[in-house]
């Protein structure tokens, strides 16, 4: 094991340089509302995040070292460790505040409002950059040669490359672009239909795919095998389910909340109806069973973890006399953390009681450590946050139920609980990833954790706003807003809670899942896959069969990580221009302006569904453009 006095970072602890900054900060700020919204809006579409650090880093530098004429690496650091927060806690939060939504909208409840969302999101994202501090010593100093953290090394690595800068942040912003124009032709102008299907005559499947360029670039992002994993699930449900529900139970009714009968349903919305009433229960099992199995294959890792933190404590919010070592004093972390537990129990806005405060602090701090440690290990996309939070949401629910807290008030304490979980577990793997970068860099950790600071006040003030505006333009569980995960709590909860669940098809989902494991397929890609539609899925495998075929070029390596790389940041500009846009187009259909843009009454379907085709064509196209066609200065 390298001692810390070893490792030489790229600015010498003796040597000070601009890290926060006003520039910095503003810059940080803006990009965590961008790419936070734009990662709640995926994630509630297709049911996955991406890291936003690249992406933010190379903007960061691009803007800084190109426009500015600034050339202050740590500057450029800090935005990226500043606009990283924003898209953590978005993935955090999407996973389980629509629950409340949903409930208001079936009217269990009054929708909940900006203070309490706010107020979650907050904490959560605090307890987790307060919660990894203390760890900082242990996991990224004491373990630099053990831990790799992917994306830390991988942002420090874009940074050191910043005298190109300045291109691969302009393709960065020309997928925004590119991507903010096809959206706004596919979902604002409706002039071509975003999602393409077929079906064979006397046959229930249904096969097709969507068009939009986000869905095609977290395939290409995520690569061909885990885009194969989410098809091949999807082609499950979607091909030998539905066909077999439909031959089997053309007249049966299978669950009593449901009154009409299979056939019924079937020849008023085909394999969609279908797949609304029944796939999603057993996609919600499949989810479930995945995010157990992710966290019990973890359980050995976890242990260590955990025991390896304490038994490191003492090196804890080491502050010593070098730059490079100055954390936030340990007792700033903790009055922080005492204040804030003090919140959780006796703000009335917040759903939470003593004990589910206490829940709150032991299980975030164990999850904070579990996830720090794993992210360096296997990078923050394996992390199993989804189990964990699952994981959680059972042990809350049981014990409210148990102590009294039941119906509506206990579910609603529970997915308070199970929020702020996620977000401390997702918020810790990001900070744990940046403080990486800051090692490798010489950034100064004390400057770093506020600017993580920063970067989560931000989104959590923005996270509020977004959720509002999705669900009063579209509404969580729609068609247009699957948002599976916050779907899954709401079942688990509910089941716990109250036991109304059509048990037979979630448990038809877990064995489904169990099955996948048995046979070595990753359960978790495979369950998203059998939850969300097919035509979502074949997109994302197209985007993941163009990356699989850039990685079999035949060209030489650094040629061909170059044109990879290229396609990674074209395709994360287009997620955030996308995201962006279907933001725009939610606050246009609130003000009821979205009907008067729509020209889809002028187009008839054949030539929209023609014109789909060729815009996905050129979607792709785009993207060839901007990866192997790509001029580059000599």
């Amino acid at each position: 094991m390298e001692n810390k006095n070893e490792f030489k970072p790229y600015i010498p602890a003796d040597k000070v340089t601009p890290e926060i900054t006003v520039t910095s900060i503003l810059m940080g700020i803006i990009l965590a509302v961008v790419f936070g919204a734009a990662n709640a809006y995926l994630g509630l579409r297709v049911g996955m995040t991406v890291s936003a650090s690249i992406p933010a880093a190379v903007i960061a530098m691009g803007v800084i070292r190109i426009l500015m004429r600034r050339n202050s690496i740590l500057e450029s650091n800090m935005v990226q460790t500043i606009g990283s927060a924003g898209e953590s806690l978005a993935a955090g939060a999407i996973f389980t505040l629509p629950t409340l939504f949903i409930w208001a909208s079936e009217g269990k409840m009054d929708k909940p409002d900006l203070l309490e969302i706010t107020l979650i999101a907050l904490i959560g994202g605090l307890l987790g950059v307060f919660f990894m501090i203390p760890l900082r010593n242990a996991l990224i100093v004491k373990e630099h040669n053990i831990l790799p953290y992917p994306e830390g090394t991988a942002c420090a690595e874009v940074l050191l490359a910043g005298e190109e800068g300045g291109a691969n942040a302009s393709t960065v912003f020309a997928g925004m672009g590119f991507a903010a124009l096809f959206k706004f032709i596919i979902d604002g102008l409706k002039v071509v239909s975003g999602e393409i299907s077929g079906s064979i005559k006397g046959f229930a499947g249904e096969i097709g795919t969507q068009i939009y360029p986000a869905v095609m670039s977290v395939g290409y992002i995520c690569g061909a095998r885990i885009s194969s994993f989410m098809f091949g699930g999807g082609v499950l449900a979607w091909l030998v389910i539905i066909p077999l529900i439909v031959l089997f139970g053309e007249n049966s009714i299978l669950y009593p909340s449901l009154d009409a009968t299979i056939g019924e349903i079937y020849a008023e919305g085909g394999a969609g109806g279908i797949w609304g009433s029944y796939i999603r229960y057993i996609g919600a099992g499949a989810l479930a069973a995945g995010g157990i199995i992710s966290l019990i294959k973890s359980l050995p890792l976890i242990v260590k973890t955990f025991s390896g933190a304490m038994k490191n404590l003492g090196g804890m919010g080491n502050n010593g006399t070098l730059r490079t070592e100055k954390d936030l004093s340990i007792k700033t972390v903790l009055i922080a953390i005492a204040i804030l537990t003090l919140v959780i129990w006796l703000v009335p806005s917040i759903p939470v009681n003593p004990i589910g405060a206490i829940i709150i602090v032991v299980f975030g701090f164990f999850f904070a450590t579990v996830s720090s440690r794993m992210v360096g290990l296997v990078g923050s996309s394996n992390n199993p946050v989804s189990g964990m939070a699952i994981a959680t949401l059972l042990i809350a629910t049981l014990t409210l139920k148990f102590t009294g807290t039941d119906g509506i008030a206990g579910m609603c304490s529970a997915i308070a609980i199970g929020s702020v979980i996620c977000i401390v577990s997702a918020i810790a793997g990001d900070t744990s990833q940046d403080l990486k970068t800051g090692f490798l860099l010489g950034a100064t950790p004390k400057k770093q954790q506020i600017g993580e600071i920063f970067g989560v006040i931000a989104a959590a003030l923005a996270i509020g706003g977004t959720l509002y505006l999705l669900d009063n333009a579209w509404g969580f569980g729609s068609d247009e807003l699957a948002a599976p995960q916050a779907t899954l709590m709401k079942l688990i909860t509910e089941g716990v809670m109250g036991g109304n669940l059509p048990w037979g098809l979630v448990f038809t989902g877990v064995f489904i899942a169990v099955v996948a494991e048995i046979v070595g397929i990753p359960v978790l890609p495979f369950a998203i896959g059998v939850y969300l539609p097919v035509q979502l899925n074949a997109c994302i495998m197209v985007g993941g069969i163009i990356r699989l075929c850039f990685d079999k070029m035949n060209k030489e390596k650094e040629q061909k990580d170059r044109i990879i790389n290229d396609g990674i940041l074209f395709c994360s500009g287009m997620i955030a221009g996308e995201g962006l846009v279907g933001i725009l187009l939610a606050v246009l259909a609130v003000f009821g302006i979205g009907e008067i843009i729509n020209l889809s009454g002028f187009v008839p379907p054949l030539v929209s569904n023609i014109g789909g085709l060729i815009l996905f064509a050129i979607i792709i196209l785009t993207l060839m453009k901007f990866t192997v066609w790509k001029k580059r200065a000599k």
